[in-house]
């Protein structure tokens, strides 16, 4: 009986080690993501600039130019955030590959504030 309970302790334990490597007991979801946003006339700065499906996608948006700006990636628009403001954006991306993303005020991707996000 005591090696039955030893062997079953065992594989218990490595049951646990098991669904800890998989990040838990759902296969298909992934921890969630932190991506920060900076943006300024004209560009974004994105760190970082590759990102993994199936995860929820924090953007962590501040806005450090001197006029309002936006964020639209993968079907998601952030508020325009005045001067110095903060915001955020949450998006999870169930394929990979590659999605723009872009400021939509007038003129703004045209001047330079657009990029791609890759997804794998």
């Amino acid at each position: 009986m005591r090696s039955f309970v030893s062997f079953a302790a065992l594989g218990a334990a490595a049951l646990v080690v098991a669904v800890a490597a998989n990040g838990g007991t759902d296969a298909g979801s992934a921890t969630p993501q932190r991506v920060a946003v900076g943006m300024t006339e004209f560009k974004f700065t994105v760190v970082p600039k590759t990102v993994r499906k199936n995860a929820v996608i924090t953007f962590a948006l501040t806005n450090r130019g001197a006029i309002g700006h936006d964020f639209r990636v993968g079907g998601k628009k952030s508020a325009v955030l005045g001067a110095g403001k903060k915001g955020t954006l949450k998006v999870t991306f169930k394929k990979a590959g590659r999605y723009p993303y872009l400021c939509t005020l007038p003129s703004h991707a045209a001047a330079g504030m657009k990029g791609v996000l890759v997804v794998k």
